[in-house]
């Protein structure tokens, strides 16, 4: 059975529950995990506090060198962790190895940011005085992760935490544990001290996270509405938040598009781990002279997007996760056609005993839904034209976070990452994630 981690021991549950961890595609069981609640985050909330101590006093060159250490080890056990996240959460072996690298990597890239915190010099009106700003870490952080990503959201908040001095107890989401501890055992098998990531497990340890006391900040990547319900608790002990939330994401296709370049990102954008991501391309907007062409070349790889379980080698995308995110999809593709919309591809759920006890869907496309339709309720945008001052426009005026011109959609670690208006608040990715796990302090030097 697997366990949580706190400081640096596989613990159980306080009040010694579990649950079971369920194969998307087949129903099978793949582990029993503790189901964990307010008592172990306290326990982990103040091994935390601990660590921080020594960790965050810790030379940043040091902390740099033992980061990298710890992701090159974790890197090490990619192909033992691809596996496990296959069966806990659906996604292809491919998909899964991707995202297992990126977690190693992300460690890695944040690792070379600990040692280049820099502050500032000010010239005060008094010449025997002159003040200082210093960054320092924040202290203990709450991460708070989706299962649709589990990795790569994990090492999204742990990576720019730790690096900057601070310790995280973390909680993956309650069906995709596993390869996450795998994760963190990893990195403390590498060199990471321990205590500076705890992990904990079960539904009731969400909401301990954000309001405990000794955690100061909290990051979350979830729903519009869990982000409301966390930054209104989070308030009330003015802790800080770094909220990336849902979005429905536009990409524009103009008559001068490369349009089999833009098929190709479209359908990445939009297939890539079944579909469920918050940068999915959901909604297309194509200029009159291009659509027939593009739908034609979409429909084409649409159909061959094979489904099936993900540790199957011709399986080209998994299962939904579970059942109610499957039920959710038809709902809303049921909704898009009492109101007129059209199927162009797909629409249903695949046929053959090898889909009988998974949570498989087809790859759809859906031609003229209407602005009231439940699919159009945006974190990224794209665009693709051969004309820059389009794209200039685009740019502009589309008001997302993050707009790919011409581009496939990848989140990119060096630059910041996050939604606008109800889509997310704060940034992750890039210096400037970095920079939200610390604050500064303003020093004043007299005498001199």
């Amino acid at each position: 059975m697997a366990t949580m981690i706190i400081e640096g021991d596989r613990t159980k549950a306080a009040s010694g529950k579990t649950y079971e961890v369920r194969n998307p595609a087949t129903g099978e069981v793949v582990d029993e995990v503790p189901a964990g609640g307010p008592a172990d985050v306290d326990k982990a909330a103040q091994a935390a506090a601990k660590a921080f101590t020594t960790w965050s006093k810790l030379p940043a060159n040091q902390r740099r060198e033992i980061l990298h250490k710890a992701s090159q080890h974790m890197l090490s056990k990619v192909e033992e962790i691809a596996p496990v996240l296959t069966k806990e959460q659906g996604k292809t072996l491919l998909e899964s190895r991707l995202e297992a690298r990126r977690f190693g990597e992300n460690i890695g890239w944040f690792a070379d940011l600990a040692d280049k915190i820099h502050g500032q010099y000010v010239r005060l009106p008094d010449l025997t005085t002159y003040g200082l700003v210093v960054r320092r870490p924040i202290g203990v952080c709450g991460a708070i992760v989706p299962w649709n990503f589990p990795l790569t959201l994990a090492a999204n908040k742990v990576a720019p935490a730790i690096a900057a001095g601070n310790t995280v107890v973390l909680k993956p989401a309650s069906t995709t544990p596993l390869a996450t501890l795998l994760c963190i055992e990893a990195l403390i098998e590498g060199g990471l001290p321990e205590g500076v990531v705890n992990v904990v497990l079960g539904q009731a340890t969400g909401e301990a996270i954000v309001a405990h006391p000794l955690i100061r900040k909290i990051a979350l990547t979830g729903s519009t509405p869990t982000g409301k319900r966390v930054m209104a608790k989070a308030s009330e002990n003015l802790k800080k938040v770094t909220l990336e939330l849902g979005g429905s994401d536009p990409c524009i296709v103009l008559d001068d598009a490369d349009l089999e370049g833009a098929a190709r990102a479209i359908s990445v954008g939009r297939f890539f781990n079944c579909g469920q991501q918050c940068l999915s391309t959901k909604r297309l907007y194509v200029q009159e002279g291009a659509y027939d062409a593009l739908m034609e070349k979409l429909v084409a790889r649409a159909a061959k997007l094979k489904p099936g379980n993900g540790l199957d080698k011709d399986s080209r995308m998994g299962p939904m996760h579970t059942e109610t995110q499957r039920a959710e999809v038809e709902a809303q593709l049921k909704d898009a056609l009492d109101r007129g919309a059209k199927v162009v591809f797909g629409g249903g759920r695949p046929e053959g005993s090898e889909y009988e006890r998974g949570w498989f869907i087809e790859p759809t496309i859906v031609e003229n839904v209407p602005d009231g339709a439940r699919m159009w309720t945006e974190v990224g945008s794209s665009i693709w034209t051969a004309n820059m001052a389009a794209a200039h426009r685009a740019v502009q005026e589309l008001e997302a976070g993050y707009t790919w011109v011409n581009s496939i959609v990848i989140a990119h670690d060096e630059l910041p990452f996050g939604g606008t208006k109800q889509s997310g608040f704060g940034k992750e990715h890039g210096v400037e994630a970095f920079l939200q796990y610390t604050e500064e302090k303003s020093v004043v030097y007299g005498g001199v």
